[in-house]
């Protein structure tokens, strides 16, 4: 489904900043389940805790945060790299190539980037296993915000200064809901793609089909 979405809302648009993980592909891939898993079994290891201590904790990171490694740099000073590496050391098999959506996403006009709370590095295996890899002008990662997370306005800001994305010629497409806030107090066109809306000031607009909504943006 597509919500109604008139394409002269994003006659401005020159910039298109993609999130990655239920975004580029649909969460029936089920590839966050496969990182949980890794996440919770590193905090384990990492703190000398138990399965349920961790999930506690991970949800508090979570919260408080906005990431299980903000929450674990903040609290415990943990190294982002070892970390990022084995938690993002997953099976790409649930991924097939979008052929649509990669025609849809090439007739946007203007740059194309990706920014992910991931590492550039998965992100680059995600978007190859999508068919989508020379699409984008740049795939950023949470290291390429000083590992601070979205929805940190802060860590927007650092990515779009990387990325030469001017805000109020933007537009983000984004799965989770808090991470649209920032964007759209920067000035910035916000698009929810997720199964089930969460009405909200800071989205835009709505969809359950990424390549669907795109493919209306241009004629």
């Amino acid at each position: 489904m597509v919500a109604q979405m008139p394409a002269r809302d994003f006659a401005h648009v020159e910039h298109w900043v993609f999130d990655l993980d239920n975004t580029l592909y649909p969460p029936e891939a089920r590839l966050f389940d496969q990182i949980e898993l890794r996440m919770t079994a590193w905090v384990m290891r990492a703190l000398g805790i138990g399965r349920a201590e961790a999930d506690r904790l991970r949800r508090h990171y979570w919260e408080t945060y906005g990431t299980t490694l903000a929450g674990l740099m903040a609290e415990h000073a943990v190294d982002p790299g070892p970390y990022l590496t084995e938690v993002h050391d997953i099976s790409f098999a649930a991924l097939a190539p979008d052929p649509a959506l990669r025609r849809a996403i090439a007739r946007l006009p203007g740059r194309k980037i990706v920014y992910t709370n991931a590492c550039a590095p998965y992100a680059e295996r995600v978007i190859a296993a999508r068919g989508l890899a020379g699409l984008f002008d740049g795939v950023f990662g949470v290291e390429h915000a000083g590992f601070r997370p979205k929805p940190e306005r802060a860590a927007f800001e650092a990515v779009f200064a990387l990325g030469g994305v001017d805000p109020a010629r933007a537009a983000m497409f984004e799965d989770d809901a808090r991470n649209l806030a920032a964007p759209h107090a920067m000035g910035m066109r916000t698009v929810h793609v997720a199964r089930v809306p969460e009405p909200a000031p800071h989205i835009h607009h709505h969809t359950d089909d990424l390549g669907a909504f795109v493919a209306a943006l241009v004629p």
